[in-house]
């Protein structure tokens, strides 16, 4: 793909609106629609969009196969984690209201922690799916 050069200036102002566009929609999920699983899909088009342009070997250096692996567990430690908390504070599995101090605040962080592992899970499978299917391990 070197020689389409206005495919690799274009994606290379998209790839960043796009990685911004999925932190809106994972940080604004708790206050409207969106959250975590589409924040996740749409930081992962980012870099299909990446490896589609510049190759396997280029998004390689951006993301490593370990690190998305690794991310994988710590989505899900992090959703685990803020149940786990909410446990050992006293209430139910992640019943967010005893997390603080408040309950409004406490929902607030709950709902926060838990999207963000969820969307750290969802952007780290599937980068590791699509990696899996270029053949990369």
């Amino acid at each position: 793909m070197s020689h389409h050069i206005v495919l690799r200036v274009i994606s290379k102002i998209f790839i960043p609106m796009i990685l911004l566009f999925a932190l809106y929609v994972q940080f604004h999920g708790d206050f409207g629609p969106g959250g975590g699983f589409q924040a996740g899909v749409i930081f992962a088009a980012a870099f299909v969009l990446h490896t589609l342009i510049f190759g396997a070997k280029a998004t390689a250096l951006a993301i490593p196969s370990h690190l998305a692996r690794a991310l994988m567990a710590v989505g899900l430690l992090l959703y685990l984690g803020t149940g786990f908390a909410a446990l050992v504070r006293g209430g139910n599995f992640l019943d967010y209201n005893v997390l603080a101090s408040a309950p409004i605040v406490g929902q607030h962080y709950g709902i926060l922690l838990v999207e963000l592992g969820v969307g750290v899970t969802v952007a780290a499978v599937m980068i590791t799916v699509f990696f899996a299917f270029t053949g990369r391990r």
